[in-house]
Formats: C-alpha cells, structure tokens, sequence
C-alpha cells in the first residue's frame, strides 16, 4: 500500500548518491521532468483560483506582518529550512539548486497562459489534479536521488529520524506550515486544504507508480 511507504525507491536511473554533479543524462532529464511537473502543479494550483499552497501562505501571512515582499519571505524560509537541514544531515545537490529554476519557471508559464475556470465545480477539480501532478513530480525527482528540494529534504530527514511513513511526514509538515500562515493572516481556500492533506499522499502515490513501473 503506497501510504506506508517509508524509503525512497531505487531505479535504474536513480543516481548513486545525491552529491552528483555528473549524473547520468537519463538521471538528469528524470529530474527535470519531476520538477516541470511539481512546478507545474503548484502553479495550477494557483490558477485554480482555490488558494495557493501552504508554504505560499506562509510567505503571505509573514509578509502582511514584516516590511517584505512575498517572494523575499519565500526566499528566507527556503534558507530557513536548509538551516534546519544540518542536524538532520541532508546535503543538497543539482536537484536542490534546479529546485528553485524550473518550479518558478513553471509557475509564471501556468499564471500567464493557463486560463482559470469559471465553475467551482472546475476550479476544484483542477484544484485537485494539480496536487496530483505535483505529488508524482515529486516522486520522480525525490527518485532522481540528485538532492531533494529544501522541503522535500526536510521531509526525508524527518521521515528517517522518526520513521513515519513519508505521507504522515507530508502531511504533518503542510498542515503545520499552513496552519501558521493562516494564524499570520494569510490567505486560505479549499485548493490550499487540498493541497495541505492531500501532499504527503500524492507524493507517496508518485513513489509507488514510479517504484512500480521501472522496478515490476
């Protein structure tokens, strides 16, 4: 069952260690496609006009309170959680610094060229694909093993000091970061609770499809 998994599958394409700056072309174009695809569910997330995700709402409810734009928020808390990276032991990687590129780049593609659904019956179900989108992005550069992205490395470190399985980790992450953001004053939808307990499920279902199709 893909919700009690607790290790990070392996594959032909995975590279050996994270710390590889010269991985295998297949490894790196995996890799690539995991993040426009995490990428490309954030961003519809946020054309779903249902809320955006919880770490978006982070910056939000952070910046209604300091003198900082949103995305200079994001920025700190990305070097926020690398920080908390340390007593974990996660070392970053290619997959770590493209990260950061290829899921903004895809998020200003789906804001500026995908159109917002008019029903809210459509707007949710974009709502909910986009989070599924973004959890098998999410297994296929997690699978990569090129240096997850600072939240996603969080959650691994977390997963192998507590050994929950990794859609509890998820799970408990997003809705302890969304919960904050809200307390802030920053704004929640039906897309960001979606997007909160619907993650860490999405991610470990991105894993098993990923697991099984290269590993049956």
């Amino acid at each position: 069952m893909f919700l009690t998994i607790k290790k990070i599958p392996k594959t032909n394409w995975s590279s050996p260690k994270p710390l590889n700056f010269k991985p295998k072309i297949s490894t790196f174009l995996y890799l690539c496609l995991g993040l426009t695809f995490f990428g490309l569910g954030e961003g519809l997330l946020i054309v779903s006009l249902t809320g955006a995700s919880p770490w978006s709402v982070l910056a939000q409810g952070i910046s209604l309170n300091v003198d900082f734009s949103i995305g200079t928020i994001t920025f700190f808390v990305s070097i926020g959680v690398l920080i908390l990276w340390i007593p974990l032991k996660q070392k970053p990687g290619i997959g770590t610094i493209l990260n950061a590129l290829i899921i903004a780049a895809m998020i200003d593609i789906c804001v500026n060229f995908v159109p917002a659904p008019q029903s809210n019956i459509s707007q949710i179900m974009l709502a909910i694909v986009a989070v599924l989108i973004t959890g098998l992005g999410g297994g296929i550069y997690l699978i990569a093993n090129l240096g997850p992205g600072p939240r996603d490395g969080l959650m691994v470190g977390l997963q192998e000091k507590t050994n929950l399985p990794i859609a509890a980790v998820r799970a408990f992450l997003e809705i302890s970061v969304v919960t904050a953001g809200w307390y802030l004053g920053g704004t929640v939808g039906i897309g960001t609770l979606l997007f909160a307990f619907g993650i860490g499920p999405a991610v470990a279902l991105g894993l098993f499809l990923v697991d099984k199709t290269f590993n049956s």
